[in-house]
């Protein structure tokens, strides 16, 4: 029979055991986060063109959390592990869109406030895609970005595009991907930009006529 003695020390070796495993265990690592926030060109200039309402941008599939998306084989979306954007893509795109707009000194204000009966545009948006594919080395970031410019008073729809940009990672990994989403953003958004600056004076005339 053992003694107390015997079955304390059995005890304390069994505890240093799993002590000692779970000391041993890799600490999991910690999710980076990435953003989109591009770096536009000019500061915010308002003219005497319409207000703009900016609504939130729709996300496409497989977009609506902060997941970052990549694909290594066509239509087979996989998701990063570790890595993921501080917010959902879609709503990131919707304030980088705003800036670029009020870059362009086109519109008496750029909003996302409803703006009632005043006379003025919206534009919608809905982010596509945004991914980084693997089908190539090295890897890259493709962003499609859908819009529709509408006649606030008439109900009417003056315009609808689809822009898309491509930008190479400057890694094969998210951080890279994060890197070149920032470039196909702000290429797509000064696109985008331009092209609703240019409907707005279309519009602005044909209501002067």
């Amino acid at each position: 029979m053992r003694s107390p003695s015997e079955h304390l020390r059995s005890a304390l070796a069994v505890a240093a055991l799993v002590l000692g495993a779970c000391l041993s265990l890799p600490k999991p690592e910690p999710i980076r986060l990435f953003t989109i926030d591009p770096r536009l060109e000019g500061e915010p200039s308002f003219g005497p063109g319409p207000a703009l309402l900016v609504s939130a941008p729709r996300a496409g599939p497989g977009l609506e959390g902060p997941r970052i998306l990549y694909v290594k084989a066509p239509n087979q979306p996989e998701y990063f592990a570790r890595s993921q954007w501080v917010e959902p893509p879609a709503r990131m795109l919707g304030a980088a869109l705003a800036r670029a707009l009020e870059r362009t000194g086109r519109f008496q204000a750029v909003t996302e406030v409803a703006l009632g009966s005043r006379p003025g545009l919206r534009l919608e948006s809905e982010v596509v895609k945004l991914q980084q594919e693997f089908m190539a080395r090295p890897s890259g970031v493709r962003l499609t970005l859908r819009l529709e410019l509408t006649d606030v008073a008439a109900q009417r729809i003056i315009g609808t595009r689809e822009f898309e940009a491509f930008a190479i990672a400057p890694s094969d990994d998210a951080a890279g991907g994060a890197a070149a989403a920032n470039e196909a953003v702000k290429g797509a958004l000064t696109e985008a930009a331009g092209w609703c600056a240019e409907l707005s004076e279309r519009w602005r005339a044909s209501r002067a006529q």
